[in-house]
């Protein structure tokens, strides 16, 4: 909105100065701004409201001790988060870009079933919510939009199906009729991983961070001719827009950090976590890096792991044994360093860590071809 009225003003009287705002580079930094203001100014706001109406977290009995006190903590604080990114985005991004318009329809619809899950949650006290299988299926849904859209626009045409693959130069590698079913995958997957991922305080908020401000790069790169073609990636004409999308995240993600650091004031919940997931996994598929997802989303892919293979070995050694076996005292994986006494603070700050060398890895396979 803002952005057009720049672009008007601009075309209209010229003032001086008024150029800056064509530029990505401005708008994605004037995104972050926003959406840091945004947080800090109606965070305290939503706090206060959902403490007022006693929309606090169930913590589980099973789970670590110490979370026993985090009992009664507000939640969905992900309306937070997701006002913080729309609102930048519809003020400073292209709203006529096909790539923004999916990577909003992405997050809006993820955020509305993750919303829905935590209002039965904790409003109508139903213990687990949303059904799981009617949030497998809007993640789905979703999938096969986002993937029959790219898939059958005229505008993808010639990129629709391809991708790039890490380390390899010169070789791009073509997904073909098995394109749709394998971003249904990577969407519900990455979703449902962010998910599992929020289970310390500031953990999946910091990781989504850190995921956001290397796609922002990723992005701008790939939709800027001259240097997709230096770094021998796919151009991706209009792509660099989502930049500003992804600089909003980042912007959220700080002002969301604030209130959700150590020891938390407020939880993401489904409404965040879900609808962040989804996010990432779009962006993945977007800029046409869906190999890079390991990678860049490790944090997020090993958190997923360590849940399958606690529930494999499980149901394994309790068919051959006669008793279910865990590999981890506690899955996710946060949950089994708790269990070995590792402070939470500690757990997230080591994450954090791993989190920013997994994004110098994934630029670093630009180049190490």
């Amino acid at each position: 909105m803002l952005y057009y009225l720049a672009e008007y003003i601009n075309r209209t009287l010229n003032p001086p100065g008024f150029d800056v705002f064509r530029f990505i580079t401005w708008r994605s930094a004037l995104a972050a701004i926003t959406a840091m203001i945004i947080s800090f100014w109606i965070g305290p706001k939503i706090i206060k409201r959902l403490k007022s109406h006693n929309i606090g977290e169930e913590i589980r009995s099973d789970g670590p001790k110490e979370h026993l006190s985090k009992a009664g903590t507000p939640t969905m604080g992900g309306v937070i988060v997701l006002l913080s990114v729309l609102v930048p985005v519809l003020f400073w991004a292209d709203l006529t870009n096909t790539y923004v318009l999916l990577i909003l329809l992405s997050t809006i619809w993820m955020g509305i079933v993750g919303f829905i899950d935590d209002y039965l949650k904790v409003v109508k006290k139903l213990k687990k919510g949303l059904v799981a299988r009617y949030k497998l299926l809007n993640q789905v849904s979703l999938g096969v939009v986002i993937a029959c859209l790219i898939y059958f626009l005229p505008e993808f045409k010639d990129i629709n199906s391809i991708t790039t693959i890490p380390f390899l130069k010169n070789f791009e590698f073509d997904f073909s009729f098995y394109y749709i079913p394998l971003m249904v995958f990577i969407i519900t997957a990455t979703s449902n991983a962010v998910n599992l991922t929020d289970g310390l305080d500031g953990l999946a908020i910091g990781c989504v961070g850190i995921a956001a401000l290397a796609l922002a790069l990723i992005s701008y790169v790939s939709g800027n001719e001259i240097f997709s073609r230096y770094l021998n990636i796919i151009y991706l004409p209009g792509n660099g827009e989502l930049a500003v999308y992804c600089a909003a995240l980042v912007g959220a993600s700080l002002g969301f950090l604030w209130f959700n650091s150590y020891p938390a004031q407020i939880f993401m919940g489904d409404t965040g976590s879900l609808a962040l997931g989804g996010a990432i996994g779009t962006l993945m598929i977007l800029v046409k890096k869906e190999f890079l997802l390991p990678i860049l989303g490790g944090i997020f892919f090993a958190e997923s792991l360590s849940v399958i293979f606690q529930r494999l070995y499980f149901k394994y050694t309790k068919k051959k044994y006669g008793e279910g076996r865990r590999i981890f005292k506690m899955a996710p994986l946060h949950h089994h360093f708790e269990m070995l006494g590792v402070p939470e603070p500690k757990i997230v700050g080591r994450f954090y860590i791993i989190a920013v060398i997994l994004a110098i890895v994934t630029f670093a396979t630009f180049k190490i071809r």
